[in-house]
Parts: C-alpha cells; sequence; structure tokens
C-alpha cells in the first residue's frame, strides 16, 4: 500500500478574452483505482483582469517517474464566468509524503 501522499500543481490558464489566470496549490491524498490511484484537485485562480475562476477534477492515474515516485496529468476547465472560461493542462510535481492526522 502505497505511502500517504499529495501533489503540489501550478499552470498558467489558456488565453481567453483577452488575458490568463495561475493556477497552484496541492492535490488531496491518494484514492486508489485498480492498481494505481488519483487525486482530487480545487481551487480558485490568481485574479487577473479583475475577477477569478474557480476549478476542480480529478488528475490522472499515476505516471512513474524514472528517478523515483512519480506525477499525474490534470486537464480541464474553468468556471464560466463573467462571458468565459479557461482552459488548462498540466502535470503535478512529484510526490511529497504526508500525514493524514
Amino acid at each position: 500500500m502505497p505511502k500517504p501522499h499529495r501533489h503540489d500543481f501550478y499552470n498558467q490558464t489558456t488565453f481567453d478574452a483577452n488575458h490568463t489566470h495561475r493556477m497552484f496549490g496541492s492535490t488531496g491524498y491518494e484514492i486508489p483505482s485498480g492498481i494505481s490511484h488519483y487525486h482530487v484537485y480545487q481551487g480558485i485562480t490568481t485574479e487577473d483582469n479583475a475577477h477569478v475562476h474557480n476549478f476542480f477534477g480529478n488528475t490522472g492515474l499515476a505516471i512513474p517517474l524514472p528517478s523515483g515516485g512519480h506525477i499525474h496529468e490534470y486537464q480541464g476547465a474553468t468556471t464560466f464566468d463573467f462571458g468565459h472560461r479557461h482552459l488548462y493542462r498540466s502535470l503535478t510535481g512529484n510526490e511529497k509524503s504526508g500525514r493524514l492526522f
């Protein structure tokens, strides 16, 4: 059984309505799925052009790294606010060990 862990993430959204937003945070702890696992993530973008967007989703399954550990792909769309939304697609950072309690 893998040790409890999370992943940091950071990315920039697509350029829509003449601006972008940045997204950053840490995923939730792993959720088993077959022989692998995924993570839930959520947050609020940076404030740009006088507004923010919410985002949330599930990462893809673990992608092993040659040097050890693993990462996850994540992608989706922000909430639709102020007449537009932004898309995003990126990879998390390597796993960070953590304790549940």
